[in-house]
């Protein structure tokens, strides 16, 4: 089904595999791509300049605060702001509609692209409106992927969004190219979804595209629609690869033409001798429908083993959870869902970027024809990735099979993805063509006891389980042929309501702000040595970004950082904000000291506080004054998923100075951790093993050796023993901005308002 070679292999035109021969790593569409964007001279190390951008409401107040805060006058390129996340009213309060005014108040007032609520989620509005082929986008949203469009997408957190705005750089060192090599044709009911699955089942663990891009090559590339091919290109992200592109045809021509973007379509096409740094063969006709089981995309099996005998399968989910989450023994118990040897699951959801599509809901909507859900328990629920999709699925009729099969159907919204909507029940398994199963999704506490479980499936095999009323079924056994219904795209539907200003600032307009959207709080400077106190340590094999900060509820504070922060590893470490918060009240009144604003009393309770941390010290006077205090999270391998920037601002709010890893799950999670200010250092193992949450460790000359470029670091654990901080790979620029304290403050010296 999927294999890996991790050789190099050459590849003459996208079609043939050719054997010894030396090729020409310069003639892959990635490599053109990234040379025609880099303005440094500097291959090895690019600075890219995107062509365009795009937030969603979740990211894009941020990101504005901060260029704002940084010098913005205008959008120098298209900016979509799209509102797919934050789409529903927030619980008590006007929160999420006051986020929304101030982005039609920004794109009115820098001249940007504003998507009302419920009009497009973020990525299939970018690929109708915004994709072109040989363009790159940068989004705040870890899904920004349009390889199948022949446009270079790369999500990353907000700061290298604002970075974009300012006019600088994304400085990124020179990625490998792994080739994925198509052939054959996929079987009718086996969908996107499947065949993604399929790849990140095999790559992911391995970390063999890591931080690399991915080259859809192959003969099996032309056999597919281009809906399906955006189907599995979304959930690259999964792979934890930097970006992907396509190779693209005559269906990527109809599908610009069909959007009104004719001219933005052109042949892609790699050399005659372009060299991959490693390859992934993919035969499309022997991939089955396949299903990640919770808790993660990579936990990948086929639905027929699964389906077959689901006990063992079920039984290691909930063995996993009672290891890794916290989950009482007994508290999951979803063997329970297996009645006469069948697993009954309870909900189903097509959704998004990844589901919603036009293809998929119609294949959906062709097995559900004539059948019902039934009237039981089970649920199923669709939500079209657009308005122009959804009217497009009623002139088609799908809409109405749908409607009739049981199927509540919705509009635009992104909820689901990340558990803000359709959360199953408390011990519930849900079904969906999703991104994400992660743990701590779809409304999971399992701190508080509300255990509930995602299997991410594709729309086709959804479907089929719906019409069997739940019982997990693969599509391959019901569909013997996809629908042929042409979509037919009206673009009417985004002119009379989106709003595009781009290249038309209204710079005298004001912005519009709601109570809930705050500024972010001053940063001090890198301080010539830290002491820090291990506010939480994790040893999971990787940790979340949904981890680090909490999907759902949390969302409509993410204009807020003071009142955000109050969630930071809330489901994980529900302790960590507590101890944070007491170091944190040692460092401010430590730089009130500084200022000669506290009182005698204060002073003393300064001092004591600080002999407490630091038993061992002589001069508190002298050390206050280079010291600062901190805290610091160590997890063996964090930032798996999401772009989010605040998985790391929330630990810089919370008085946080370094992240100690032994690994960095994704680049744009390292880079979030240094554009807040913090050091991102690795230990090894050995090393990692000699302190505990609530160690304390002082870091000395820690300032002068970022300064410096030291890639190595002394720390000492107080009253333990000397470990050794790494600093890889650490740019000379990513320097200077953990050197100022943050990124706001890097730009904010540059101005010379600091």
């Amino acid at each position: 089904m999927v294999e890996v070679f991790d050789s190099q292999v050459v590849i003459a035109k996208g079609i043939e595999i050719k054997e010894g021969v030396t090729g020409n790593r310069g003639e892959t569409l990635a490599a053109r791509i990234l040379a025609a964007h880099n303005v440094s001279k500097d291959h090895a190390l690019m600075q890219i300049k995107f062509d365009a951008l795009a937030s969603h409401d979740i990211t894009y107040v941020g990101i504005i605060q901060t260029a704002r805060a940084s010098g913005l006058e205008k959008f120098p390129l298209p900016y979509v702001l799209t509102n797919c996340h934050n789409s529903l009213c927030a619980v008590g309060g006007t929160i999420n509609e006051d986020d929304h005014r101030f982005g039609l108040s920004a794109a009115e007032k820098y001249g940007g692209i504003y998507v009302p609520a419920h009009q497009a989620v973020i990525h299939q509005y970018n690929r109708e409106m915004l994709a072109g082929c040989g363009k790159m986008i940068l989004g705040s949203d870890s899904h920004t992927r349009y390889g199948a469009l022949g446009t270079m997408g790369i999500g990353e957190g907000g700061p290298e969004l604002v970075k974009q705005l300012l006019k600088r750089t994304y400085d990124v060192a020179a990625p490998e190219v792994i080739a994925v090599y198509l052939e054959g044709t996929p079987r009718p009911g086996v969908g996107p979804m499947d065949v993604a699955l399929a790849l990140v089942g095999k790559v992911f663990a391995s970390g063999f595209v890591k931080n690399k891009i991915m080259e859809f090559v192959g003969p099996g590339v032309s056999g597919l629609s281009v809906d399906y091919r955006n189907g599995i290109d979304v959930m690259t992200t999964e792979t934890t690869c930097l970006s992907s592109i396509w190779t693209t045809d005559e269906k990527v021509r109809d599908y610009y033409a069909l959007h009104g973007r004719e001219e933005e379509y052109r042949e892609l096409i790699p050399g005659d001798n372009a060299a991959y740094d490693g390859l992934i063969k993919i035969d499309l006709s022997v991939v089955e429908p396949m299903i990640a089981l919770p808790f993660h995309p990579s936990n990948v099996y086929t639905i027929r083993e699964v389906a077959a005998d689901p006990i063992p399968f079920l039984k290691a989910v909930e063995q996993y959870a009672e290891e890794n989450l916290g989950t009482p023994r007994g508290a999951l118990d979803l063997q329970s869902k297996v009645i006469d040897g069948k697993l009954q699951v309870d909900q189903g959801s097509i959704v998004g970027c990844s589901g919603g599509t036009y293809e998929n809901l119609m294949a959906a909507a062709s097995i559900l024809k004539g059948k019902f859900i039934g009237t039981g328990g089970f649920t199923l629920s669709a939500y079209p990735s657009s308005q122009p999709v959804y009217a497009g699925l009623i002139e088609d009729g799908a809409i109405v099979d749908l409607m009739k099969a049981g199927t509540v159907v919705r509009s635009a919204f992104c909820g689901p993805c990340f558990g803000a909507g359709d959360t199953p029940r408390n011990n519930g398994l849900s079904i969906r063509h999703a991104t994400r199963n992660f743990p701590n999704r779809d409304g999971s506490k399992p701190g508080e006891g509300q255990n509930a479980c995602v299997a991410l499936m594709d729309a086709r095999s959804i479907a089929a389980t719906a019409a069997n009323g739940g019982i997990l079924t693969p599509a391959d056994r019901v569909m013997a042929v996809e629908p042929a219904n042409t979509y037919k795209y009206d673009r009417d539907i985004y002119e009379n309501r989106c709003y595009n200003g781009w290249g038309k600032a209204r710079q005298q307009e004001e912005l519009i702000y709601g109570p809930n959207i705050k500024d972010w709080p001053a940063m001090i400077a890198l301080t010539e040595n830290l002491l820090l106190t291990v506010a939480s340590y994790i040893t999971d094999p990787v940790t979340t970004t949904d981890e680090l900060i909490p999907s759902g509820e949390t969302s409509s504070y993410r204009s807020n950082p003071l009142r955000l922060a109050e969630f930071a590893l809330g489901r994980k470490d529900p302790a960590y904000v507590g101890r944070a918060k007491a170091i944190q009240a040692v460092e401010e009144l430590r730089e009130k000291w500084l200022v000669g604003e506290t009182s005698a009393d204060e002073e003393k309770t300064l001092f004591m506080q600080v002999k407490e941390l630091y038993p061992e010290l002589d001069d508190a006077t002298g050390f206050l004054k280079t010291c600062a205090l901190g805290s610091l999270i160590y997890a063996v391998k964090p930032g798996d998923g999401s772009a989010r920037e605040q998985a790391a601002s929330v630990q810089k709010v919370l008085g946080g100075w370094a992240n100690i890893a032994r690994d960095y799950a994704t680049k744009r999670y390292r880079s979030n951790v240094i554009n807040w200010g913090m050091l991102p250092f690795v230990a090894d193992a050995a090393d990692s093993e000699k302190f505990a949450v609530e160690s304390v460790i002082l870091v000395k000359g820690i300032g002068e050796a970022v300064k410096n470029g030291s890639d190595t670091v002394k720390a000492q654990i107080i009253g333990g023993e000397e470990i050794t901080l790494r600093l890889p790979s650490f740019a000379e620029g990513e320097r200077k901005i953990v050197s100022e304290g943050c990124l706001i403050n890097f730009y904010a010296r540059e101005k010379g308002s600091v």
